[in-house]
């Protein structure tokens, strides 16, 4: 994927004296006091930033914060919060601006915050009167919020249309890089993993994956459906009984590669869902009609385990189980341990993915970690996101 990177700016010395607009993911939760509980997208955001500052530029950033309305500022939609977290990481003041879409005064060496970005009328869809608005702040627009991505919106996909250069900071580089790596070019086998609650949420990923992939591992409730199709019984299970059909197209779709789908040969169930349910390990053949399935067995754990060391791609959506209860985790932990000892490239994303990975501390020893949970999504289903897309035109239109 052809798209003009900030960092080769930054190394050419075209952005010294240049106005610097970095497009940010600063969305991280807060308490009900307002405290920031968990930093790590402002951290992560920091490097941009820096390689801005560094280069000499007017540097102007911002970010969505929770889900305001537009037209209608309210004290908890602030980036306040943000601001002195990103103050103490950079070890300089980072001031505040708000109502800034009709100008901002920030000189070579400064770096500036701008208020909440969905505050602004006209950012969720996209207009035109305030994209044009937005890119006439800026000599340079930076994209670095892989995390929305997947949304064209005035900060994300406007401004880069009509700002005079728009490039891919770091982050959004280092993405699109792993995505390139993992789906475009990857190294065989290529195994997925997609667990969660329902195929009908992740059906379009598993249909895409099904045309690429050497192994589709599914888990939690979509292999309860999976199950299914294969003819098992699953008892109460969660399952969506109506997508069995479905869900044998895409073992077709497998075999007809000679790809396959491992469907589980045993599993652990209880008769209700509670983190204190004794759990019961049986064969796939002997579920009873008033069981639970909440995690793979330890048998299908082992030898799915076994196929990702020999992988040489793995790309990973969602557990295997409820993780989150200790007696129904050891299949999605023996997955993530087997991922850490894989020689594989390996790429996660998700949510819960990344519970997992921080509950069974593999974090360096994933490939790459994405940032974004929707916008990974659609990447797996094989959609190109609305950034990506403006950022290989602009590419394609600039010299420098």
């Amino acid at each position: 994927m052809k798209v003009l990177r900030f960092a080769d700016v930054a190394k050419s010395g075209f952005v010294a004296n240049k106005r610097v607009f970095i497009r940010a993911d600063l969305n991280v939760p807060q308490d009900a006091a307002g405290n920031i509980t968990e930093d790590t997208r402002i951290r992560a955001s920091v490097p941009c930033i820096q390689m801005a500052l560094d280069a000499g530029a007017a540097v102007m950033v911002t970010s969505h914060l929770g889900r305001p309305t537009e037209g209608e500022f309210k004290p908890e939609d602030s980036l306040a919060p943000v601001a002195k977290r990103l103050a103490e990481l950079l070890g300089r003041e980072v001031p505040l601006v708000a109502n800034w879409v009709d100008g901002v005064t920030v000189a070579p060496g400064q770096l500036v915050l701008l208020e909440n970005c969905r505050v602004n009328v006209g950012e969720k869809k996209n207009s035109e009167e305030l994209a044009r608005k937005l890119a006439a702040l800026c000599d340079i627009f930076v994209h670095d919020a892989f995390g929305t991505a997947h949304r064209a919106e005035g900060t994300t996909y406007g401004i880069a249309q009509y700002a005079p250069i728009a490039c891919a900071g770091p982050l959004l580089s280092a993405e699109i890089d792993a995505i390139s790596k993992a789906l475009a070019k990857p190294k065989r086998p290529l195994v997925a993993i997609v667990g969660g609650s329902k195929v009908s949420s992740k059906l379009s990923i598993l249909k895409s994956l099904a045309n690429n992939v050497d192994q589709l591992m599914v888990g939690g409730g979509i292999a309860n459906t999976f199950m299914l199709a294969a003819g098992l019984n699953i008892g109460k299970s969660l399952a969506e009984p109506g997508l069995i059909g479905e869900a044998r197209a895409v073992i077709e779709a497998m075999k007809v590669r000679g790809a396959e789908v491992p469907i589980p040969t045993d599993v652990v169930t209880a008769k209700t869902f509670s983190a204190d349910a004794p759990a019961t390990v049986k064969k796939a053949t002997e579920v009873a009609d008033d069981d639970l399935i909440l995690d793979i067995g330890p048998e299908t754990a082992k030898k799915l385990a076994e196929q990702l060391k020999r992988a040489g791609t793995i790309v990973w959506n969602g557990p295997l189980g409820v993780f989150e209860f200790a007696a129904f985790e050891n299949g999605t932990k023996q997955i993530a341990q087997a991922i850490a000892e894989s020689g594989a490239f390996s790429i996660a994303g998700g949510g819960d993915t990344l519970a997992a990975i921080a509950k069974y501390g593999i974090g360096s020893q994933v490939g790459y970690i994405s940032t974004g949970g929707g916008a990974f999504l659609e990447v797996l289903e094989g959609k190109t996101l609305p950034a990506f897309e403006i950022l290989q035109q602009r590419a394609e239109a600039t010299c420098l």
